[in-house]
């Protein structure tokens, strides 16, 4: 594992003072864990942990630790994008708004990559609204820093692309997914796509959440889960979930989990499997 030394955000040296919405709810972290700011942290996002040592140091000073809490909101729909996202656990959701009200989820993103990777392509607003769905934390680098980067750090930038075709791949195969495949069989993909991205055993989430993000109604849920949880697949209790046997977890979801783990390996290594 890669350690390096992390800048501090002197917007949140006073959380009190001047602090937007945003940088209430995902300052940098208090107590020992506050200690990362100034001592040497872990990087356990994997985007970062594939650079070099001496490409992690250049951008290190630019990276600031953040918590993420659930349903806090990191991006609106049309909005300008000023800061990019690396989780390192807890996971992300982008979400589509429908006009009748209604979400869908297109897209999630945890320690296997970023959130803000419009800016690779050059585009300065968001397309779609992006959410916290798992609690975690994350490194949080400004939008004008990051671009600089991705202008300047050849290797930064080439990593970057590739992730962004990999998570293209995903937004892709989701919707082919949604459109074709039992929900039983999506529902299980959802579960190891969260496992896999927040690193986490337990997945703090309600049916009713889960229904809005797969786009169904919330008995439906709950008819699939008993499902997997009478076959011995998962326990679901108390807005918990705890994957029991992931291998026939595999086995029970589409190929859909299959082809995307795939696309990531091809493009960016073992690490990302």
């Amino acid at each position: 594992m890669i350690c390096f030394e992390l800048g501090t955000d002197d917007r949140c040296t006073d959380p009190g003072a001047h602090a937007t919405e945003k940088d209430q709810h995902a300052r940098p972290m208090r107590g020992l864990a506050h200690l990362a700011l100034y001592d040497h942290h872990i990087v356990q996002n994997r985007l970062l942990a594939a650079l070099s040592g001496e490409v992690l140091a250049k951008l290190a000073p630019k990276l600031t630790l953040v918590t993420m809490t659930p349903r806090q909101d990191l991006c609106q729909p049309e909005a300008v994008i000023d800061s990019v996202y690396f989780p390192e656990t807890g996971m992300i959701s982008q979400v589509s708004n429908l006009d009748e009200g209604e979400q869908a989820e297109v897209g999630v993103i945890g320690r296997e990559g970023m959130l803000g990777s419009a800016l690779i392509s050059g585009v300065e607003t968001s397309y779609t609204e992006a959410m916290v769905q798992l609690a975690g934390t994350a490194l949080r680098m400004s939008a004008p820093d990051f671009s600089r980067e991705m202008e300047q750090n050849l290797a930064f930038r080439e990593l970057l692309l590739r992730y962004s075709e990999a998570f293209q791949a995903q937004i892709m195969q989701t919707a082919a997914c949604n459109g074709r495949h039992p929900l039983e069989q999506r529902l299980a993909r959802w579960l190891l796509m969260a496992q896999d991205r927040s690193g986490e055993e337990q997945l703090v989430l309600t049916q009713e959440f889960l229904a809005m993000m797969l786009g169904v109604h919330r008995p439906s849920i709950t008819i699939s889960a008993r499902r997997m949880q009478h076959a011995g697949l998962i326990r679901f209790s108390a807005g918990r979930v705890t994957i029991l046997d992931r291998d026939l977890l595999e086995a029970r979801c589409c190929e859909c989990y299959g082809a995307v783990t795939r696309r990531f390996l091809a493009l960016l290594g073992p690490s990302f499997g």
